[in-house]
């Protein structure tokens, strides 16, 4: 088993993005940290394809959106969480009836008899699970190595270790993103954008493009975010059309931001700058020719913050040609779900949210003729406590999360359905559960990345790179249980 230090695998990007931005200036917006262009290795891409990943902040709770629909699994999922007698609703839990709308219907169907039903709000989903274009990765979470109930317990922590800082949302959202705890300066988003650099001949800025705000995902050794609101770019106020009231103050402020300079400082910052007012142009021509108002845009559903991101995202793509692109990796977000108390009313809204949003931009896609080469997946901190706190459930570790797009192989379950336990003996059926519900996960998320990331063009030979603990999965591991391809992806 090798134990990747996370430090290690950062440092080169660390120096050279050090080297490169320190020529920007600390203060720039990040429309202009622009700067860390060089090498990468690359993939031929002929045609065109996109990851777009969907950030569930706070900690999805996994067992009232994946929910045991089976009544032996559904009876004691229902007795954890304060159901009524005759499986109706009470406590945390939801009432059976409720999900007969979105039962999962997989082609094949699990084992020992097993379903499950998507959350009442998810109808749009479960739809497309139905229709065979969505699929459920049961259990994932980060790994550093595989794990048995045992061996998380264990004392040898050298022999058997767990992904740095546990429960923590900060952490957990930067390990899920980046495989290091809060403070991690690259992501495996921006290690895929590294490679597909090159292929994006018309412009490689635009290679990782996040609609929600920074994030260590998008981040690679010379891949940088770039930054867009749910309106279109995000401008440089001081160069607006009106600099401090004066009109004719603008063409004067932009002649000074771009001229060449002799200071080698002063004149690195006016070509970053100059790059960034020509992005900015290039990005607001291409949308012009997508407007929001038309088809297939008018779908999206209105007051929905992730239905404006994935809205933007569904006009990128639409202009990818006009914008010389073959490969992108897409970052939208929803907050909200850290729910101690109220998760039964909150989290149905922020689900409702999620699943006319994921759905509405999967038929968006169908009708830009895109829909097999662009995929939308799921990730959040953690899952939850299947225990309840009274009135919602705690940070936890594994879940249940989703992908939704042509190239998916759809009305299937990946992975293994965990036995409903809150995990608090030592029999075989806790095996999964490391106390109060909470999933010991039996899929990393180097495990659910590396399976994106084939499908997006990434050999074999560079996974290791992007994903630094898929080296402790797979066969070449000793460990064929846990496979370096969950088999989601056509």
């Amino acid at each position: 088993m090798h134990v990747i230090q996370p430090e290690d695998h950062s440092r080169r990007a660390f120096l050279r993005r050090a080297g490169q931005l320190a020529l920007t200036g600390a203060a720039l917006p990040l429309a202009l940290n622009l700067a860390a262009m060089g090498e990468a290795a690359a993939f031929d891409a002929a045609d065109y394809k996109a990851l777009v990943c969907v950030f569930l902040y706070g900690g999805n709770d996994y067992a009232n959106t994946v929910v045991a629909y089976d009544d032996p699994s559904y009876d004691a999922y229902s007795a954890i969480r304060g159901g009524g007698a005759g499986q109706t609703a009470g406590g945390i839990a939801l009432g059976k009836a409720s999900l007969a709308a979105t039962l999962l219907n997989p082609v094949t169907p699990l084992a020992g008899g097993r379903q499950y039903a998507l959350h009442p709000e998810m109808a749009g989903l479960a739809g497309l699970f139905n229709d065979g274009r969505a699929a459920v990765q049961l259990n994932v979470g980060p790994l550093v190595t595989p794990l048995t109930r045992a061996q998380y317990g264990s004392a040898n922590r050298k022999a058997y270790p767990l992904p740095p800082k546990l429960f923590s949302h900060n952490d957990q959202q930067s390990v899920w993103q980046s495989s290091s705890p809060e403070g991690s300066r690259t992501g495996w988003g921006g290690h895929i954008g590294d490679l597909a650099l090159a292929s994006n001949t018309g412009n490689s800025l635009l290679t990782c493009i996040t609609v929600t705000g920074n994030a260590v995902f998008l981040s690679g050794d010379t891949a940088l975010a770039y930054r867009v609101s749910t309106q279109g770019v995000v401008r440089i106020n001081s160069l607006s059309a009106s600099v401090y009231g004066s009109g004719a103050a603008h063409p004067a402020m932009l002649h000074l931001v771009q001229q060449a300079r002799s200071h080698v400082l002063e004149n690195e910052y006016n070509r970053v700058m100059a790059r960034a007012i020509g992005t900015q142009d290039i990005v607001t021509n291409a949308l012009a020719g997508f407007p929001a108002g038309n088809a297939p845009f008018s779908g999206f559903p209105a007051s929905n913050a992730l239905s404006d991101q994935l809205k933007m995202v569904a006009r990128l793509i639409a202009a990818r040609g006009s914008l010389g692109l073959k490969r992108q990796v897409f970052f939208v977000s929803l907050g909200g779900f850290d729910l101690h108390d109220q998760l039964v009313a909150r989290q149905s809204t922020n689900l409702g949210l999620v699943s006319d949003a994921m759905t509405a931009f999967y038929h968006a896609t169908l009708a830009l003729g895109m829909a097999s080469q662009v995929t939308a997946f799921t990730a959040s901190d953690f899952g939850r406590t299947l225990t309840s706190n009274g009135d919602g459930s705690d940070h936890g570790w594994g879940s249940h999360h989703w992908m939704v797009g042509g190239a998916v192989r759809g009305k299937a379950f990946y992975g293994t359905p965990p036995p409903v336990s809150v995990g608090n003996t030592s029999a075989a059926q806790d095996q999964w559960h490391v106390g109060q519900g909470r999933l010991l996960p039996s899929t990393s998320v180097d495990q659910y990345a590396a399976t994106l990331a084939r499908w997006f063009g990434v050999a074999d030979a560079e996974l290791e790179g992007i994903l630094p603990n898929l080296r402790n999965f797979g066969a070449a591991a000793g460990r064929p249980d846990y496979p370096a391809n969950l088999g989601f992806m056509a």
